[in-house]
């Protein structure tokens, strides 16, 4: 498997704080979520060609690697097992970006797992909220809202628009109950989102 967070070229490494890889920062993770189809992934890829480290999105990873391998981790499967498996991803994730210097933008993070089984109605397990409560992001969390003009379905998004919407509505709901504060994306062209978050972070005095 490939590493699940990249880093821009010529970026410096550094010594995760510990060994559960909590960075010395946590102000420096930045997490974009929000409902599938909403333009997080095409804002992430755009951030990256402008030098910002970054991570892969889980689900969708998990299911390219679960789909390749015919494994029953899968969404349509077995959801409790898709959700260990992101659970996984995340925080290999998050102890992959504790090596790197300089903001680094998570599409999504550990909260978006235990928003899945809520979403779901599937229990979330003890040891998630724990991973939750423990590996911490930014304060605030940048949130792409629901939008029906860009929404299209492929082999790894089958929702429906409304289910991506209900979706959104949980991973505001999720990331509000663990202290963070939901930063809504506007539903403009990725350029213009891009300057949106420059001037967030640069508000926020994210170092890069």
């Amino acid at each position: 498997m490939t590493s699940s967070t990249t880093a821009p070229a010529g970026s410096t490494r550094v010594d995760p704080a510990s060994g559960d890889g909590a960075p010395v920062d946590p102000d420096r993770y930045v997490v974009v979520t929000g409902g599938p189809g909403s333009g997080k992934s095409t804002l992430i890829e755009a951030l990256a060609r402008e030098g910002f480290a970054h991570s892969q999105e889980a689900g969708r990873g998990v299911i390219q690697g679960q789909s390749a391998i015919g494994g029953p981790g899968l969404p349509w499967a077995d959801r409790a097992l898709f959700a260990e498996l992101m659970l996984g991803w995340e925080l290999r994730s998050y102890e992959l970006a504790g090596r790197l210097a300089g903001p680094v933008v998570f599409d999504r993070g550990v909260p978006d797992t235990v928003g899945y089984l809520r979403l779901e109605g599937l229990p979330v397990p003890a040891h998630l909220d724990a991973a939750a409560r423990r590996f911490r992001y930014r304060g605030r969390v940048l949130v792409a809202p629901p939008w029906e003009e860009i929404y299209v379905r492929d082999a790894e998004r089958r929702q429906s628009f409304a289910e991506a919407v209900r979706t959104y509505e949980a991973m505001v709901e999720t990331y509000t109950r663990y202290g963070y504060e939901p930063v809504e994306l506007p539903c403009v062209d990725v350029g213009a989102r891009v300057r949106f978050v420059r001037t967030e972070l640069d508000g926020g005095a994210v170092a890069r």
